[in-house]
């Protein structure tokens, strides 16, 4: 394959709804951890990896160079607008997901609605939170697209260790789901243990407007989590 269209290969997924770029070591490995289907991957210095592997990977079978492929430092700048400082970028497939099946899962684990995030990172970065507290998904509305680069980035590829999907609030109450909307807002009870039902959908509202109307007469309970005074970030 030439330079060029190794290139416009990795420009071309970036927009792709059925693919993901995974920039840097640590969204790869998680991503090859559960099970992505990787399509292509390319970095600057096996060695360099193969230590990465060795030191925050170990589990992963096999060297970095049966995965990775050598790309000049010219062609490895090219692939992505801030080139990864791990030396390493792939393409993977993104995972199908349902929203139905997430909604109506029958663990007691809660799934997290992000209503209308603006801020890639912060949905990367909710990912990690869900993905790290045993959240049964992560559901997002808004224009903002969960799988994002920079969006897989900030959750360190872990888009890949539960469902991750984007839908739209009239999809995610009603019959099609059997969970009880708790919607997260300054004007609900503290949170406190229990308060928070088993099998429940917990919505976080925007950065800036937080709650809609739209979401908070739809819902059935809402909580407030406690913060030093000052502090206006969770809720």
């Amino acid at each position: 394959m030439s330079r060029k269209t190794l290139v416009e290969r990795f420009r071309s997924a970036r927009s792709d709804p059925a693919l993901a770029v995974l920039e840097g070591f640590h969204p790869l490995k998680h991503a090859i951890r559960f099970g992505a289907e990787l399509i292509e991957a390319v970095g600057l210095d096996m060695a360099e990896l193969e230590g990465l592997r060795a030191d925050f990977a170990p589990d992963i079978a096999g060297s970095m160079d049966e995965i990775v492929g050598v790309v000049p430092p010219d062609v490895f700048r090219r692939l992505a607008p801030i080139p990864p400082p791990t030396g390493v970028i792939a393409i993977a497939r993104r995972p199908e997901v349902s929203l139905s099946k997430v909604l109506n899962d029958p663990s007691p684990s809660s799934v997290v609605l992000l209503e209308n995030p603006r801020n890639l990172l912060n949905i990367g970065a909710a990912v990690r939170v869900a993905a790290a507290a045993g959240a049964a998904g992560v559901v997002t509305t808004g224009p903002q697209d969960p799988w994002n680069p920079a969006a897989l980035i900030a959750g360190a590829g872990l888009q890949y260790a539960l469902p991750v999907t984007r839908t739209s609030i009239g999809h995610i109450t009603g019959p099609d789901s059997s969970r009880l909307l708790v919607v997260v807002d300054p004007s609900g009870e503290p949170l406190e243990q229990g308060s928070v039902p088993a099998h429940a959908l917990l919505a976080f509202g925007s950065e800036r407007g937080g709650i809609s109307p739209q979401l908070m007469a739809l819902a059935d309970g809402c909580v407030s989590i406690p913060m030093a005074p000052g502090v206006s970030s969770l809720n």
